[in-house]
């Protein structure tokens, strides 16, 4: 496994979070975590970030524990984030927020290659290289929020709720673009979602969150075709 998550409990003060939640991802796949807003998903996310502390559990990444490790040095070992709502420097241009994202790497990295190649991603990205990030629209500021986090050329890449406020057209071409970095690229791709359909669609496995537990789990194939699951989480029996 790239990843492992171990009995995860994860609180904010008397809040229980997260209780004991255990999954993994290989090399080259896409994993949804899904479930209702509130389910902890958001929360499991930051976790293997760094971001917020486990209470207890573990996480290893390449097969070394990481459950103390800082924020940055994740970053630095291959683990990139695209937070939910985007979360763009509103005043940096669309070019100096792809350079943040590869502020502080010690690997040098061919990054006039690479700003090259997410521009041919993300052509719109490239024609309005030189605005404010504020003076995009929200898909386009989703999409570099994508792009920022690519920069670096990560081997694991953790999107959180990446539809969200997104027009279903928009939607649709985020979740294609998600479906094409790891089809055709091979990026690795944790995916956080409430738009339990979309995520299923494009992914390989899944697991379902309730109240801070995972009570499903299996290929997305198979869930998007269960009953249950199709009743609670996608809306249709």
């Amino acid at each position: 496994m790239l990843l492992e998550a171990e009995k995860l409990y994860i609180s904010y003060g008397d809040i229980r979070a997260v209780q004991g939640v255990s999954f993994g991802i290989a090399p080259g796949e896409l994993v949804s975590i899904i479930g209702a807003n509130g389910a902890g998903k958001t929360s499991i996310l930051n976790a293997l970030m760094g971001i917020v502390p486990v209470k207890s559990g573990r996480i290893q990444f390449k097969s070394r524990e990481i459950t103390a490790t800082a924020a940055h040095v994740r970053a630095r070992m291959g683990i990139r984030m695209v937070p939910e709502r985007a979360r763009v420097f509103p005043r940096l241009s669309v070019f100096e927020n792809l350079m943040a994202g590869a502020y502080g790497l010690k690997k040098k990295l061919p990054l006039n290659q690479r700003t090259e190649w997410l521009y041919s991603l993300f052509p719109i990205l490239g024609e309005r290289k030189r605005q404010p990030a504020s003076t995009l629209s929200g898909g386009e500021q989703q999409q570099l929020a994508i792009a920022r986090a690519l920069i670096a050329n990560p081997e694991l890449l953790l999107v959180d709720e990446v539809s969200m406020g997104l027009m279903p057209k928009l939607v649709d071409q985020v979740f294609d673009l998600l479906k094409q970095l790891n089809t055709e690229h091979g990026l690795t791709i944790l995916l956080v979602e409430q738009n339990a359909m979309a995520s299923l669609a494009i992914s390989h496995r899944a697991y379902v969150l309730e109240t801070g537990t995972c009570v499903h789990q299996g290929a997305a194939a198979e869930l998007i075709n269960d009953h249950r699951i199709q009743e609670v989480y996608l809306g249709h029996a």
